[in-house]
């Protein structure tokens, strides 16, 4: 059985049965959240937040921008993951494609380790990459070792879209991960 996954505004996927691989078959199946998803991205987001994981996020953020976010959802309709991608076009008197920015990426915890990270992580290369994306970027104040496993490599401030950058918090100690497409 085939099913077609829904194509939101901001999020270009290509259209079933020609989508690619990692948004139409996986154990971990991945689509688009929708604004009714708001409350469950702000809960599933909660506790990373509270251990400094996440930056902490208002709840209206989650309204707002639920186009930007790619989830995966367990069998009892809970989110179980979610990751949002914003484009960030070239700065002025750049010559180079718009680049992407992958935040809060995120897995509920009973998941960890069942792969529901790398399946969110490949269908977001696949948005990027259909968005002819230059680049994609990231911060984590954690090992990071799911990007790196993935071609992400460890890059500095001066190298992202600089509105992003400049909204990091240098307290965080966040390090700054990138993948050219």
């Amino acid at each position: 059985m085939t099913t077609a996954t829904p194509r939101p505004a901001q999020l270009p996927l290509p259209h079933a049965p020609h989508a690619p691989h990692a948004l139409r078959a996986s154990l971990h199946p991945v689509r688009p959240a929708r604004a009714a998803d708001a409350a469950a991205l702000a809960e599933l987001s909660q506790p990373f937040a509270h251990s400094g994981a996440l930056r902490e996020r208002p709840a209206d953020l989650y309204v707002a921008h639920a186009a930007d976010f790619l989830v995966t959802q367990g069998p009892g309709g809970r989110l179980e993951g979610c990751v949002g991608l914003r484009v960030h076009p070239a700065g002025p008197g750049e010559c180079r494609r718009p680049a992407g920015v992958l935040y809060n990426f995120c897995v509920a915890g009973h998941r960890q380790g069942h792969g529901v990270g790398a399946a969110l992580l490949r269908a977001v290369l696949t948005v990027a990459r259909a968005q002819s994306l230059g680049a994609l970027f990231t911060a984590t104040t954690g090992g990071g070792g799911l990007f790196l496993r993935y071609g992400f490599t460890p890059t500095t401030a001066r190298q992202a879209p600089r509105s992003w950058a400049e909204s990091l918090d240098p307290r965080r100690d966040a390090r700054i991960l990138a993948k050219a497409l």
